[in-house]
């Protein structure tokens, strides 16, 4: 299991992700979150070649949500790769720009298959106490069961009913989510570069959205 964003004298699955230290010393923060967040992209590929999870314990239950965006991140990459052969083609004459733009493709391509890869191995968890709630690298919210109010399973498109309500947070997968939580009190969401808000209800996609539904009301019922 990996422990990339574990903190001294903190549960790293019951507290949110944040920079380094010493990031956070010599960088603005957005910036420092930046990178940290492409180092977590680029980690998940060895969780996920290897076919493990990140910080899944042994009493946990992961529940998944990359599947509907799978084929649009793989036909992205198709896309980068052509591309890159096309563009390699017609600089072969100028031998640095070449290599630049080589590069360049190559930190592209493994990008988008790591934001995939993340996806895959950093699934929402249900520990016996919260609900943790992820999207890929970039999102990490734990929510207390007890601070559970309600949970619905609604299948809703992103943008189609207008902007979220105030307090509301979205996790769309491939512009959907199938859940909606309501919250008895707010927690507070930080988001990619650093930026907070307080939450009371989250919408968010799981592959198998009527079993996870199912398990929150057990573990919340009482």
């Amino acid at each position: 299991m990996s422990h990339d964003d574990a903190m001294s004298h903190e549960d790293p699955r019951t507290t949110p992700p944040r920079p380094g230290p010493a990031r956070r010393g010599f960088l603005p923060e957005p910036l420092a979150r930046l990178l940290t967040h492409e180092a977590r992209v680029f980690k998940s590929f060895g969780l996920w070649i290897t076919r493990r999870r990140h910080q899944v314990g042994p009493a946990d239950r992961a529940f998944g949500y990359a599947r509907p965006q799978a084929a649009t991140v793989y036909g992205l990459a198709f896309v980068c790769v052509v591309e890159t052969v096309g563009v390699s083609f017609l600089v072969r004459e100028w031998p640095a720009v070449h290599a630049a733009l080589f590069v360049l493709d190559l930190y592209t391509v493994l990008l988008v298959l790591g934001m995939q890869a993340a996806a895959v191995t950093r699934p929402h968890v249900l520990t016996p106490d919260a609900l943790r709630l992820r999207a890929g690298a970039r999102a990490d919210l734990i929510i207390p069961l007890a601070h559970i109010a309600r949970v619905r399973a609604e299948l809703r498109f992103q943008g189609a009913g207008g902007a979220a309500p105030e307090g509301v947070l979205e996790l769309p997968v491939g512009s959907q989510t199938s859940l909606t939580v309501e919250l008895t009190e707010p927690v507070t969401h930080v988001q990619l570069l650093g930026g907070r808000r307080e939450v009371t209800a989250v919408r968010f996609h799981a592959d198998e959205s009527a079993e996870l539904a199912k398990a929150l009301r057990a573990a919340t019922a009482g």
